[in-house]
């Protein structure tokens, strides 16, 4: 298993076209449109890059000129994890993280849950795991997320000097 932090490729303009040819698919298959409110947010989640809050999304589709309600957004992010091109990260009780993960190297992470410390990981085995439980049950694996809950071991180091005090 590999511990380092795994970076996965930015999505090009040519990687585009695919996610707006999956997304158009998906949405006729909902005999739903491709409108151009849903474009700009599909565009502005590849250009992130990175987890992202669906208000953060918002603020800075607003501040670079496009005009979508957060209805919209809402909306649009729901679809588009519908469609397997985002999926919801939840790493704090406070807010929803999504992120990019069609055509994606799976990020999978453990998170501390005293500090909120995260550390991405890339697993051969689990990525097998999961090839080998799709095709027994007839399905495509597209992709995953896996997180583990944990608590960090300087954490419980910290928690022994701490109680030695008292």
């Amino acid at each position: 298993m590999n511990t380092t932090p795994q970076g996965s490729a930015p999505t090009t303009p040519q990687q585009m076209v695919p996610l707006c040819s999956v997304f158009r698919r998906f949405l006729r298959s909902r005999s739903l449109k491709y409108t151009a409110e849903r474009a700009d947010v599909l565009q502005a989640i590849i250009e992130h890059d990175d987890l992202f809050e669906a208000e953060e999304l918002l603020l800075n589709m607003r501040s670079r000129g496009h005009r979508v309600s957060k209805a919209t957004i809402y909306r649009t992010l729901r679809l588009l994890q519908e469609a397997g091109i985002i999926t919801q990260a939840l790493f704090d009780a406070k807010q929803a993280h999504f992120q990019l993960i069609y055509g994606r190297e799976p990020r999978d992470s453990m998170l501390c849950m005293r500090t909120g410390k995260a550390i991405d990981f890339q697993s051969k085995e689990l990525a097998e795991l999961r090839d080998r439980i799709c095709h027994e049950l007839g399905w495509t694996p597209v992709g995953h997320r896996f997180q583990i809950y944990a608590l960090a071991p300087e954490d419980e180091t910290e928690d022994k000097t701490e109680a030695d005090e008292s």
